[in-house]
């Protein structure tokens, strides 16, 4: 699902090529912003709003990136403390860059604890306090997992994403994250300017389909490893993470504190295991 907004824009450029110019036209991955905010029940029976977070993100699949996210967050847990998701419904023109999750009845959530006061990037998604401790303050555990992976499979998996990611085959402009069985089956592929927001689309498309935890499912991503992607596939109860590119210190760090296994530099038929061989055949 792309959405309202769509993920690409047309523009005219000049292509310059060994002295030559042509004009053109080319395509641009959208990037704007997206605001979320969460709505609770109070006592009287009203409902409080609060603006939790801005991240830059491309259009589509808006709720299962915001499900993502507050799961990532640890503010919901499955679907069902999910009351509804929907775009603003304020007065004036619709511009679907506001997203209110309304959490059922009794779901607790602190406001100030969660509001993030910074306005994020795409580049950099919208991060959490970086360290192991404070996984284990979401109530993160070791994953629990009895899948394996071969290495045949493990070696396809970075091209079953790309073959997935069609709007980055128009612009080159989007991370993709997709998440897959050990047979190398696509469950769901997401894109998005931001390689978090598009593992909180993956992950909220699982949420929203009450397919958590991910126990027999491989993450891939079209970048590098951060923490908080390992953070994100922790709570979510993913047992292997596949990046294209390089792992940081700290996602190692989180892969053999809670039993995922860690795969790098997934390209061109090799890869690197940093955590978890034992999974690996």
């Amino acid at each position: 699902m792309i959405g309202r907004r769509g993920a690409v824009r047309p523009v005219r450029i000049a292509r310059h090529r060994k002295g030559a110019v042509q004009r053109t036209r080319d395509q641009l991955a959208v990037e704007e912003p997206l605001e979320i905010r969460v709505s609770r029940v109070q006592a009287d029976g009203s409902r409080l709003s609060d603006a939790l977070a801005v991240t830059m993100r491309t259009p589509g699949d808006d709720f299962e990136l915001v499900a993502g996210f507050l799961h990532g967050e640890g503010i919901v847990d499955t679907a069902d403390a999910l009351h509804e998701l929907t775009y603003c419904r304020g007065g004036g023109t619709q511009e679907y860059n506001v997203v209110e999750a309304r959490l059922a009845p009794g779901v607790p959530f602190d406001a100030h604890a969660h509001r993030r006061n910074v306005f994020t990037s795409s580049s950099c998604g919208v991060c959490g306090k970086a360290s192991l401790e404070a996984v284990e303050a979401r109530g993160c555990r070791p994953v629990e997992s009895d899948v394996t992976v071969g290495t045949e499979v493990l070696s396809s998996l970075p091209e079953l994403l790309r073959e997935g990611q069609g709007v980055f085959a128009r612009t080159g402009g989007l991370h993709g994250a997709g998440l897959f069985t050990p047979r190398g089956e696509s469950a769901v592929v997401r894109e998005d300017v931001g390689r978090h927001n598009a593992v909180d689309k993956a992950v909220g498309h699982l949420l929203l389909g009450r397919a958590l935890p991910a126990a027999e499912r491989i993450l891939v991503v079209s970048g590098r490893a951060s923490f908080e992607i390992l953070q994100k596939a922790v709570a979510a109860g993913v047992p292997v993470v596949v990046a294209v590119g390089a792992p940081s210190s700290l996602a190692v760090d989180v892969a053999v504190r809670f039993g995922v296994t860690l795969v790098g530099f997934a390209r061109g038929g090799v890869f690197n295991v940093y955590a978890g061989g034992e999974r690996v055949h």
